[in-house]
């Protein structure tokens, strides 16, 4: 019986063995690579090089670490954005009744049919209109706003979900309106609260097109255009270990992130998706 099924999973895993393979060596290669000296590149492309060098990082961070920071300023910014307008905007749709409640919100979710390139001159035009051009903000506002459709979405569908008993419970205790949003429903709704900060700090952290039309002062870039930039820079096959220290250290904060709030973004994740 053990052996039967041994045969019946065993494709089933060497499959997802190569895809796991093929999936993680790029970065396990870009991280290698990086610790590589020029002739330890073109002589053992594929090995691991001894002794490693750490040269490459000091090099790399004394290019990119302007551009870390503002990517580091205009998310924290944005996501802080993001969440605060639509939990607020998720939890009047969800418990409050007015007219055009409905149309409304599904007039917003319809916003996501929308190819974000059909809107990209008309809001560098906007942009440019209110003189924000080559500063942060003419980042951070299209962020903030370009993230509230789904956030509202996700929210409202799991703030609707919540027994009426709980708010019926807190208004007989006296809880005000904004008591109750603040603390009942923010509480409740932190692990999808985590999952939206998550995904708009991955969407702003790796966008390339906007910083690159909206932002033309290389000191405001962003890690997205100013990796590039630096790629550039590191053009030839002498020049790879900067290179790749220079994608590791880019990559480092988002992994970082990721490990350390795992838990509530699986966990937002599963529940956006059940209350949705």
């Amino acid at each position: 019986m053990i052996s039967r099924t041994l045969r019946h999973d065993l494709p089933i895993h060497i499959i997802l063995g190569v895809l796991a393979i093929l999936t993680f060596y790029p970065f396990v290669f870009m991280v290698i690579t990086s610790f590589k000296t020029s002739p330890q590149f073109i002589h053992n492309f594929w090995g691991i090089a001894w002794p490693p060098t750490v040269a490459n990082y000091r090099d790399a961070w004394g290019r990119i670490s302007i551009y870390l920071a503002n990517s580091a300023l205009v998310s924290g910014v944005s996501v802080v954005g993001v969440v605060a307008i639509s939990s607020i905007s998720a939890f009047v749709f969800a418990r409050f009744n007015f007219p055009g409640r409905e149309f409304l919100f599904f007039a917003i979710l319809s916003l996501l049919m929308i190819p974000g390139v059909l809107t990209l001159v008309p809001a560098f035009l906007l942009i440019k209109s209110f003189g924000l051009l080559n500063t942060y903000w003419a980042l951070i506002l299209p962020y903030i706003s370009g993230g509230q459709i789904f956030a509202i979405f996700i929210l409202r569908s799991f703030i609707a979900s919540l027994p009426e008993e709980l708010f019926e419970s807190a208004r007989l205790d006296g809880a005000s309106t904004l008591q109750i949003f603040a603390k009942i429903v923010i509480p409740l709704s932190k692990p999808i609260l985590v999952t939206i900060a998550i995904m708009n700090i991955l969407g702003t952290w790796n966008d390339y097109v906007w910083p690159l039309v909206t932002i033309p002062d290389g000191r405001r870039w962003t890690i997205s255009v100013g990796i590039v930039s630096f790629s550039s820079h590191y053009g030839g096959l002498e020049s790879w270990g900067p290179m790749f220290a220079g994608f590791v250290i880019a990559s480092i904060p988002l992994v970082v992130l990721f490990l350390f709030t795992m838990r509530y973004f699986i966990a937002g994740l599963t529940s956006g998706a059940i209350k949705a």
